[in-house]
């Protein structure tokens, strides 16, 4: 009864994270995607008396290689947090084919470690709604694409992106 408990907690597809807005926008002439994180609402409370203290790491993988990453300000005591931080990165024409974007929701902790709250991904080999969101942004230069989507645990999306580690030098050494 107990292993049964474990595992049908980890496979509940009902189990709530949270969502997650964002907009995207490519400029391909100027190789610049930009990143708004937008807001959150519903995530899940990590904090005793209910709340989290959620920030959002923005991190691009070449290749499935680590490469860029940023985050917002931390959000104290809400799970409903409201951001518009926006972010640029250079991503030439012919890397945004080999592009994954990880999303990724923390809830910030001064004394322990930070907690991964949920996760996204999106790029050409995404599905569902990132792929959808990640195709209107291509076939729309220039103009931003905001769209919702559903959180999922860290386990889920790192098991199908299996990122590698860091790309040496890169930012040294352009491609």
């Amino acid at each position: 009864v107990v292993t049964f408990f474990i595992f049908s907690f980890h496979l509940l597809p009902d189990e709530e994270l949270g969502d997650i807005c964002f907009s995207l926008r490519y400029v391909p002439t100027a190789g610049k995607l930009t990143v708004i994180i937008l807001e959150a609402r519903n995530l899940k409370s990590m904090d005793v008396g209910g709340y989290s203290d959620p920030y959002v790491k923005v991190q691009l993988a070449l290749d499935k290689r680590k490469w860029k990453k940023r985050k917002t300000s931390i959000k104290k005591k809400t799970v409903n947090p409201y951001y518009n931080e926006s972010f640029t990165f250079d991503v030439s024409f012919e890397q945004i084919q080999r592009v994954h974007l990880v999303i990724s929701v923390w809830d910030h902790d001064k004394v322990t470690k930070n907690d991964a709250m949920g996760k996204i991904f999106l790029g050409c080999d995404a599905s569902g709604n990132q792929l959808r969101h990640w195709a209107d942004m291509l076939s729309n230069p220039r103009r931003p694409v905001a769209q919702w989507h559903s959180l999922l645990t860290a386990a889920q999306v790192n098991s199908t992106l299996r990122l590698k580690k860091k790309i040496p030098l890169l930012d040294k050494f352009p491609v």
